[in-house]
């Protein structure tokens, strides 16, 4: 096959950074810092002040919006209620906040859709979003944009990104459905006396603040079953913080756009995010993207929506077969079900059907490690893209020494439980360039699209940089053998 790597690499930049929360050890600690602040004369803090702005006030937009609101954060802890100047307020969030290198470690994983905004275009050529798995210092994983274009003869141009990051901004009082969330309770076997009346409480819709209130109240009418109710009531917030809304501005550019772990599932990482266009029987179009969170201890699959690449909501997926990594979705339902492709023992590719997108409860083997370099494990390298021929879809093989290596098998489109063609040898290859790296010897994707007649390959080279490639899509299943 006439595989073209394009020569294009995006490498982490350490100079991206973003501002970021500092949070101290304790209480006592916060007390004795802001203690300290306040001992200073207000020249002092004049001149700190400056010298904060100097270092860094051109570094960041809006960055004394963001230390006020660090301040709001910490003014609890003020020993009295004097009255702080708005100088003094800025000095204190600047020492409750911080600088974090995004991409320090790693730019990698890429994700790549088509932009909702095709105007202006010559024709032939579109306008495309690349979500990257960006990681920096402690490992942790965030979700970092870049745009770019794709000309008629699909020669690809990359927008140059900006020096800023911003991170979102949560979306107060954003509501959660009382049906939808007590279905999830019950999936995660958190039912009783607590939930039934907490839920009896709360109106069809709630927010956040709500639930917290109403299990206050619920709470304390069960002062002999505080032991008891606390761990299910603690499982209860973690649910809804763990399903909420972010929302960008306008004004940031797409590549200033940084979707940062927010919930306590996603502590120390979001991953691999597979995005993908989905049109509903309806004809409305959204983008949904399965990522896997980490706290540190265990990987969970969530899942975003958003219509526009500024407002996300952000929930989690249910159900007994939601486990392990590598979930995509079909870009459409199927006979009126949303299906997905999954990998729930670390080897061999489901496909799953449900009739709600987040929640998943039987799964069916779809394709098993046949071949020697995917010995080891079969996985998803994206969505499946709908063909004249099939619904073609990508795949990651491991093989001897823990090489990665694409390839591609089709299935029916009317039946994606049917495999009609594969790939006997690999669509890519680490070569001599792509084999060094973070993880070395790794092709890896998570999701490609279909130009005119080409294939668009964004991929991964050794969990360090990314880059692309391009492929005839003829070529490809030209190549598979019949199954």
């Amino acid at each position: 096959m006439d595989i073209k790597r394009t020569g294009i690499v995006l490498k982490p930049n350490n100079s991206r950074v973003v501002i970021r929360p500092f949070e101290v050890a304790n209480d006592s600690r916060t007390e004795r810092i802001l203690a300290r602040i306040a001992s200073l004369s207000d020249v002092e803090v004049e001149r700190q002040l400056e010298t904060v702005m100097r270092d860094f006030g051109e570094r960041h937009q809006r960055i004394r919006d963001f230390f006020l609101y660090r301040y709001e954060y910490v003014r609890k802890y003020h020993l009295t209620d004097h009255t702080v100047s708005e100088t003094r307020q800025l000095l204190i969030g600047a020492y409750f906040t911080q600088e974090y290198a995004l991409e320090s470690a790693a730019l990698f994983n890429p994700s790549m859709v088509w932009h909702p905004d095709q105007s202006g275009l010559p024709a032939g050529s579109s306008r495309f979003i690349l979500s990257l798995r960006a990681t920096g210092e402690g490992h942790i994983s965030s979700i970092t944009f870049r745009s770019g274009v794709i000309d008629a003869t699909s020669r690809i141009r990359m927008d140059e990104p900006t020096r800023f990051v911003q991170a979102p901004a949560q979306v107060p009082n954003a509501l959660y459905e009382k049906t939808l969330f007590y279905r999830k309770l019950t999936e995660l076997g958190i039912n009783g006396p607590l939930t039934e009346q907490v839920m009896a409480a709360l109106g069809d819709t709630f927010t956040l603040g709500d639930l917290d209130r109403t299990l206050k109240l619920v709470m304390k009418s069960h002062r002999t079953r505080q032991r008891e109710f606390e761990p299910i009531a603690h499982t209860m917030l973690m649910l809804a913080k763990a399903n909420y809304e972010i929302r960008f501005d306008p004004a940031f550019n797409v590549s200033e756009r940084l979707i940062f772990p927010s919930s306590p599932t996603e502590t120390n990482g979001i991953e691999d995010a597979r995005f993908v266009r989905f049109t509903h029987d309806d004809g409305r179009v959204c983008y949904y993207a399965t990522y896997t969170a980490y706290d540190g201890r265990v990987t969970l699959p969530q899942m975003l929506e958003t219509e526009d690449f500024l407002h996300f909501k952000v929930g989690t997926l249910n159900g007994p077969e939601v486990k392990n990594k590598g979930f995509a979705l079909f870009p459409r339902m199927i006979n009126g079900q949303y299906a997905m492709l999954s990998r729930q023992d670390n080897e061999n590719i489901y496909l799953m059907y449900s009739d709600m997108s987040h929640f998943w409860h039987i799964k069916t083997l779809l394709a098993r490690p046949t071949f020697p370099w995917e010995y080891i494990q079969l996985g998803n390298c994206g969505s499946p893209i709908e063909t004249e021929a099939g619904w073609l879809v990508l795949t990651h093989g491991v093989g001897a020494m823990r090489k990665y290596a694409m390839g591609a098998f089709l299935l029916d489109l009317d039946d994606p439980s049917r495999l009609i063609g594969r790939l006997e040898t690999p669509l890519l290859e680490p070569d001599a360039n792509e084999r060094e790296g973070y993880v070395p010897n790794v092709v890896y994707s998570c999701g490609a699209i279909v130009h005119g007649r080409d294939l668009v390959i964004p991929y991964a080279m050794s969990d360090y940089a990314s880059t692309f490639a391009t492929v005839p899509l003829a070529d490809v299943i030209g190549a598979m053998t019949k199954v």
